[in-house]
């Protein structure tokens, strides 16, 4: 349950940025998060973790509610090189950085977390009580 994308236009530092954000997420929360990422990587990312998603439905039977994502990997790409002229006849070079990425998704094997239990509030007055106690057992 995997999708995979060669060779896109996204510096692997950059991609890596956005990765981190949804890392170890349910699907649908990493979704929203990425649906409001101000990112070009964003946008890209996205389309791949739909992708796992969808063929994780399509080929295994899953539901898409109940999925997260187990892996990310950001890989370097090929780097295309282009050249900028300058003065005396000299160039600088651009390096076009380019970026592989590879999204699994599985079925989260963590239940719900539950929540925590409430602490009990003891009343004002018991603790008087008790203070009251401790005082008269200790003036004896």
């Amino acid at each position: 349950m995997k999708a995979i994308l060669n060779q896109i236009r996204v510096s692997p530092l950059k991609a890596q940025l956005v990765a981190a954000l949804v890392r170890n997420k349910s699907v649908v929360e990493a979704q929203e998060i990425l649906k409001f990422t101000p990112k070009n990587a964003a946008k890209v990312l996205l389309k791949v973790i739909n992708s796992a998603a969808h063929n994780a439905e399509n080929n295994f039977n899953q539901k898409i509610e109940d999925l997260t994502i187990k892996e990310i990997h950001i890989g370097k790409g090929i780097v295309y090189k282009r050249y900028r002229p300058v003065s005396r006849g000299r160039s600088h070079p651009i390096l076009k950085k380019t970026s592989n990425i590879t999204v699994e998704v599985g079925v989260s094997t963590e239940s719900k977390p539950t929540e925590a239990p409430k602490k009990t509030e003891v009343k004002k007055e018991e603790v008087k009580k008790e203070e009251v106690k401790t005082e008269a057992k200790t003036k004896k």
